[in-house]
């Protein structure tokens, strides 16, 4: 009987023209849909063009980054909301989800059928989701007004219209499609959490908060980081839900963000592509020092 080779079999035909297309497709895509545009929008940025012939492409340094931080009004007034976003997502619909995954996880009756309910509205076209808000907006029939007693009245409430209240109002309606989305999130965590753990703390005298904040959330730290990781990511590029409720424009007064922002500039009757691309590096990089700055330190404090 021959001996058996200590070197490894080469891949057939099949199996290289396999691993050519289950590796290689993907990254095509990937290199063509996301890094090829992110390069070209750097380029961009610092140029001017309107998008419509190459010859027009002019190099201006840093000219549009110094017009955006110093002479354009609605560029602070989007930051400011950004991070507004990111603190009413972070505070109220991700931990709202979170505490709706942990009952549901109870085998409570109906289970299934809260689920689903509470998850719908993800699973809803943004257009759906803009038609129902803005029935419930409406100032003259809206059943928000109706519900307080301000329709047909002198007193009833422009909620998408006045600067003071339509980016709150936005905030509910994206904050009801969050926290659905969180939700199942951490149910997908929950279910694959060993409850012998929780049996062991119940022994050891633990109440179910004591055991959900010292053993189970803990446990779940993975589960955290994407929870974390997508909450600052939707905040930060927030922009379908505004984009219906605000009447598809970025400069509406009380509802400017980056994002709607650069796609006035872009693809808006401005054409101004550089100083939309200047606009969009500057979303990215806020984006990846949020990012990176948190996984550092989460991996860090894992090593430690």
């Amino acid at each position: 009987m021959p001996p058996a080779s200590s070197s490894p079999s080469r891949l057939g035909r099949g199996d290289r023209l396999f691993l050519a297309v289950v590796i290689g497709l993907p990254l095509l895509a990937l290199l063509a849909l996301v890094w090829l545009p992110a390069l070209a929008s750097i380029a961009l940025s610092f140029t001017t063009w309107d998008g419509i012939d190459l010859s027009g492409i002019h190099w201006t340094g840093t000219e549009n980054y110094t017009q955006i931080f110093t002479n354009y009004p609605p560029f602070w007034p989007a930051v400011g909301h950004n991070v507004l976003w990111l603190l009413f997502t972070a505070l109220l619909p991700t931990p709202f989800g979170v505490f709706l995954a942990y009952h549901l996880d109870q085998k409570i009756r109906f289970t299934r059928f809260y689920q689903t309910a509470i998850f719908l509205p993800m699973v809803l076209s943004l257009a759906v989701v803009g038609f129902v808000w803005e029935i419930i907006y409406d100032p003259d029939t809206g059943l928000l007004n109706s519900v307080l007693g301000a329709v047909g009245t002198d007193r009833h409430i422009d909620w998408l219209g006045n600067p003071d209240l339509n980016l709150w109002a936005v905030l509910i309606a994206s904050a009801w499609r969050h926290t659905g989305y969180i939700m199942i999130l951490y149910l997908a965590g929950l279910k694959s959490f060993d409850p012998a753990l929780k049996e062991a703390a119940a022994l050891d005298g633990a109440n179910g908060r004591q055991t959900f904040f010292r053993v189970v959330l803990p446990a779940l730290k993975p589960v955290n980081v994407i929870i974390i990781v997508v909450t600052v990511m939707e905040s930060l590029r927030a922009f379908d839900i505004v984009y219906v409720l605000g009447g598809g424009t970025g400069s509406k007064p009380g509802m400017e963000l980056l994002s709607l922002l650069i796609t006035d500039n872009i693809i808006g009757e401005s054409g101004h592509i550089g100083y939309g691309s200047a606009l969009a590096v500057i979303l990215l990089l806020v984006s990846l020092a949020a990012i990176g700055a948190f996984l550092v330190q989460t991996f860090r404090k894992e090593d430690a």
